[in-house]
């Protein structure tokens, strides 16, 4: 297979992030294109889980949301608080 007119920018992008994943340019475009088609076909992380878990998770999907507020987050440490 070969990709023509690719943009110089992608393909720089493409091979900082084969470095970064220890593979080869080809390794790395072949690990992109199955997960962009596994994603595809089997209707991704929410299609998965549904079938694996929909036994025990049930076909109601109404929550309830929680309309009470919130409170503000403590955070300790040494440096004072900015404004």
């Amino acid at each position: 297979m070969t990709i023509r007119n690719l943009p110089d920018e992608l393909h720089e992008r493409l091979r900082a992030q084969a470095e970064a994943n220890k593979r080869s340019l080809e390794a790395e475009v072949r690990s992109i294109l199955i997960q962009a088609v596994v994603a595809s076909s089997d209707g991704g992380l929410g299609h998965r889980m549904r079938a694996r878990y929909g036994d025990y998770l049930g076909d109601d999907l109404s929550v309830e949301r929680n309309h009470t507020a919130s409170q503000e987050g403590v955070f300790t440490g040494s440096s004072p608080r900015r404004k």
